[in-house]
């Protein structure tokens, strides 16, 4: 038979047992809560940031479609744009139109505008034509002998030949040139001016006029007038005239 010492001891150490199972059972339940609450946790959490995404995304999709909206509508007034554009180019076709039609009435004035006259077509002639004793004038003579209207506005050039063979340039006088236009078989006149020389002293043999009618590269020589009077100075002293016509 057991003693009772030893009966207590064994009642003792089951008392423990069990104080020490029901501590781990304790454990046990508190950890399973503590898992539950944050799972919980995790779960709220997880459900705020399923709502915040949500809520982002629908932000995110009202603020893209507001923007595709408004972009839609900028669109539209991007097309009004075009379309006042478009009108733009409209007008400014329509003024390219009006500007083609303006080259084409330049072209068509330009075809029946008045040409310079050809050395050509000029019958060109000098004669003496002093009005007195001491003013020299040698009036030079165009004639129209082309088909067409011509214009022989402007000076003339003008080199005088001496008897050494040499060619001096006239220098122009002092006066605006007039419009002068050739119809066929019409003239035009300019004049050399200067002063003679009655001394008999004079230090100029002239013997041909060279002419190049104005806005022309041909020219033509002319004799010198064989009554007009003798140069007074040099050749420098005499002077070219504009043309005109003789009407």
């Amino acid at each position: 038979m057991r003693s009772n010492t030893t009966i207590r001891g064994n009642r003792r150490r089951n008392l423990r047992f069990a104080a020490a199972a029901l501590t781990v059972a304790a454990g046990l339940s508190l950890t399973a809560c503590g898992n539950g609450d944050s799972g919980t946790d995790a779960s709220a959490k997880g459900s705020s940031a399923k709502g915040s995404s949500s809520s982002s995304a629908e932000g995110s999709a009202k603020t893209e479609g507001s923007s595709k909206a408004e972009g839609g509508s900028k669109a539209e007034g991007g097309s009004g744009s075009g379309g006042s554009t478009a009108g733009n180019d409209a007008k400014a076709g329509s003024g390219k139109d009006t500007t083609a039609e303006a080259a084409a009435n330049n072209a068509m004035q330009t075809s029946t505008k008045v040409t310079f006259c050809k050395t050509e077509d000029l019958a060109i002639d000098a004669v003496d034509a002093a009005p007195d004793e001491t003013s020299g004038r040698i009036n030079i003579t165009m004639i129209n002998r082309g088909s067409t209207t011509c214009s022989a506005t402007g000076f003339a050039g003008v080199d005088i030949k001496d008897a050494d063979h040499t060619s001096n340039p006239i220098e122009r006088g002092p006066a605006q040139p007039r419009v002068t236009t050739l119809k066929p078989g019409d003239a035009a006149v300019f004049n050399l001016a200067y002063t003679i020389d009655n001394s008999g002293n004079s230090l100029t043999s002239p013997t041909n006029i060279l002419v190049t009618p104005p806005n022309e590269t041909h020219t033509v020589t002319l004799d010198w007038p064989a009554a007009a009077g003798d140069i007074k100075g040099a050749y420098t002293d005499v002077q070219v005239y504009p043309t005109h016509t003789t009407k």
